[in-house]
């Protein structure tokens, strides 16, 4: 079971996170390496919005062939090329639509570039059922 870790002697998340999560008794861990851009087709999306699609598409693949769901996602890290700051809301209005109204624990960093340059973003989870 995950639970949300929201203590009320803390000032509440800046956006749709908790502050931590807790998993009891888990019989399945996924984690995911940093999850790219790319498409089944091999593209990349020019744009950060529909990167942001694309990485949650394959995270959700990543999660059903572990036969898991987005909702037993526990902690989210987004890694952000530093240029693309101002596509921030984008970034983690993708993450809430494919979370559904779920929250986990999540981190954003900025970096000054990933591993190719066409990548804007690139997202890694953990997941636990």
């Amino acid at each position: 079971m995950n639970t949300p870790i929201l203590p009320p002697t803390m000032a509440p998340p800046a956006a749709n996170y908790v502050h931590a999560m807790l998993s009891t008794d888990a019989s399945r861990i996924v984690h995911t390496s940093g999850v790219v851009p790319i498409a089944a087709d091999g593209s990349t999306p020019a744009g950060i919005a529909e990167q942001a699609e694309v990485v949650w598409a394959n995270i959700e693949a990543i999660l059903t062939e572990a036969d898991l769901s987005l909702s037993d996602v526990v902690s989210v890290t987004t890694y952000v090329v530093v240029d693309q700051i101002g596509a921030l809301g984008t970034v983690m209005a993708a993450r809430d639509r494919a979370l559904g109204g779920h929250r986990a624990a999540s981190t954003l960093v900025t970096v000054p570039a990933l591993a190719r340059p066409e990548w804007l973003m690139e997202i890694a989870v953990v997941a636990v059922a």
